[in-house]
């Protein structure tokens, strides 16, 4: 993420897209993150989920935390000074908000509200009162709309069997956590909570590490050329597939078969 996304002093609140490569970091500054549209993974602490419309996350200030995105998304992001926090929202006990870091939904008023001063930031992207203006009006808001995730979830085992199977079926194609949230019969939050939870990564990550995993056998067991491999594991291109097999298993596709496989 570059550090104008993060920019407390230009940019109260703004509206951006999080690439699918997972990054992460801190900040000295309380943040409020609310998704748009499409989805996106974070990680605060160790306690991921997956952030969709009407959803979103409080960050505390100097909260380590991880997020990526998931195809096309957008987040609406509001940069809050501590400072701020103290002197400006206490008076309201908004301040109390980021006691802790959390996950939250929305109700339908605050949903409508943040469409509104959505659509007006994407009209006037370079008016930053308005900017300021989006994010203290939504912190006045937010506290009274808002329904923390954790009180909603109950804990149980995943069957992961069914699942892996459903992955192990569709590798060619693309799996959402959609699909594979309904073979347990769950909504995608609570999936992706516990799914993180009981294996220690999110179905994104857990997918691809299988997609790469059958990758490895092609290209040890079988003649398939990289592009082939990359095609039969379910990537959108050779390129893309070469990256994510690098960074997994610490040399590129080719290199790999060669000293595996002396041709």
């Amino acid at each position: 993420m570059s550090d104008k996304l993060y920019s407390v002093t230009y940019k109260p609140s703004e509206i951006i897209k999080l690439p699918e490569q997972m990054d992460h970091h801190n900040h000295g500054y309380n943040q409020v993150v609310i998704g748009l549209s499409g989805q996106t993974e974070f990680d605060i602490e160790g306690a991921g989920n997956l952030v969709c419309p009407g959803q979103g996350c409080l960050v505390a200030a100097d909260s380590e935390h991880a997020f990526s995105g998931i195809g096309n998304n957008e987040i609406l992001v509001l940069n809050v000074p501590v400072e701020q926090s103290q002197a400006v929202y206490t008076s309201n006990n908004l301040s109390r908000l980021f006691e802790q870091s959390g996950y939250f939904h929305l109700d339908r008023q605050a949903q409508n509200l943040i469409q509104v001063l959505t659509a007006e930031m994407i009209a006037h992207p370079d008016d930053l009162l308005l900017s300021k203006a989006c994010t203290d009006t939504l912190m006045c808001v937010l506290h009274r709309h808002f329904k923390p995730l954790n009180e909603e979830r109950h804990f149980y085992r995943l069957n992961m069997d069914i699942i892996d199977q459903y992955i192990v079926q569709h590798l060619t194609r693309k799996i959402s956590v959609s699909q594979l949230a309904g073979l347990v019969f769950l909504g995608e939050s609570q999936f992706h909570f516990l799914f993180k939870e009981q294996t220690g990564m999110t179905p994104h990550q857990y997918v691809l590490k299988k997609r790469l995993e059958l990758a490895r056998e092609l290209i040890e067991e079988s003649k398939l050329s990289v592009a082939q491999v990359a095609h039969s594991t379910g990537f959108a291109s050779q390129s893309s597939f070469t990256q994510s097999f690098t960074r997994l298993f610490g040399k590129p596709p080719a290199r790999y078969r060669k000293d595996n496989q002396g041709y």
